[in-house]
């Protein structure tokens, strides 16, 4: 978006979302968090609008139509797609942290969703470079977060041609989406080294 941000590392594996004066700023002890002057937001997609917004330019979609189509794609990936991913990180990795097993009934239950939205994207993507018209849009960015763990967790992706496609346009055409998997890969497989976790 071009807008200059400062950047604070918050490490989860060492608990650091969870001191008071995190906690103050998200009371679910969860990032991402911004600040920005008295505004504070937290979760993802919230402050992907409102930087959008304050930056201009057409991650929103160049018309009202396209706009409500990110929109759209934005509410469904949060109910119909990043939640079951996450459910599923949460089973297969976080619980490793914590010493404990899966629970098998949990993840069969999130790859059946994965597999049912998987399904309508997958098709809605036959014909189509970005989720919502000719470019990049905040609808792509909300929908391929869940990719970032796809290979540790195993959740269904593979399955869907055009989806896999779709990802991989991504990391070829948005430099820093590729930077952010591999910042992410990098931060992710030192907790699983530091913990003793062979996945």
């Amino acid at each position: 978006m071009g807008i200059a941000i400062k950047r604070e590392t918050i490490d989860l594996f060492r608990g650091e979302s969870h001191t008071p004066d995190f906690l103050a700023l998200n009371p679910h002890g969860l990032t991402p968090v911004m600040v920005d002057g008295d505004i504070v937001l937290y979760e993802a997609s919230a402050i992907n609008l409102y930087l959008a917004e304050k930056a201009g330019g057409d991650l929103l979609g160049a018309s009202t139509r396209e706009r409500y189509e990110v929109l759209q794609w934005m509410f469904w990936s949060g109910e119909q797609w990043r939640i079951y991913s996450t459910l599923t990180f949460n089973e297969r990795i976080g619980k490793r942290f914590m010493g404990k097993p899966e629970d098998t009934s949990i993840v069969r239950l999130a790859f059946a969703s994965i597999r049912a939205a998987g399904a309508v994207l997958d098709t809605h993507l036959a014909d189509r470079r970005f989720v919502v018209g000719d470019r990049l849009t905040l609808a792509d960015i909300d929908i391929a977060a869940p990719f970032s763990q796809w290979e540790r967790t195993k959740v269904p992706f593979g399955e869907f041609p055009n989806l896999v496609t779709w990802q991989q346009r991504l990391l070829e055409t948005v430099p820093g989406w590729a930077d952010t998997k591999r910042e992410v890969d990098a931060r992710m497989d030192g907790a699983l080294q530091m913990a003793g976790i062979v996945l």
